[in-house]
């Protein structure tokens, strides 16, 4: 789950869903740490990101530079845009530890263009 301090929104459309991919900074030697707390992420928050239409959201750990690369599927909102929710804001605070972050804990993230699909 990522932050939303980006105001530009990168959506490619494909049958209808939106998609957007952005990437997110690791601090060094957290991977493991990372992915624990996602294999446990909490309940409440996985309904939120489903109500909200997501999908399908998948991260990628780069180990050479430690950047994050997510992708969603989404027919409603995306992650990005729930940072007003207590939901989201409490596991922004869960991460913050692990994470670059912005002062209000969301993680620093950069959207990324679409430049192929096949």
């Amino acid at each position: 789950m990522s932050g939303g301090n980006q105001s530009t929104k990168n959506f490619s459309k494909i049958n209808g869903m939106n998609q957007l991919a952005f990437k997110m900074y690791l601090k060094p030697n957290k991977v493991e740490e990372y992915k624990k707390r996602h294999d446990k992420i909490w309940p409440e928050l996985r309904h939120l990101l489903k109500e909200a239409g997501i999908g399908k959201y998948l991260i990628f750990h780069d180990p050479e530079t430690d950047c994050l690369f997510a992708y969603q599927d989404t027919e409603g909102r995306d992650s990005q845009s729930m940072g007003e929710n207590p939901i989201v804001q409490k596991w922004w605070e869960y991460m913050s530890d692990l994470m670059e972050t912005h002062p209000d804990l969301s993680p620093k993230q950069l959207n990324l263009n679409q430049v192929f699909s096949l």
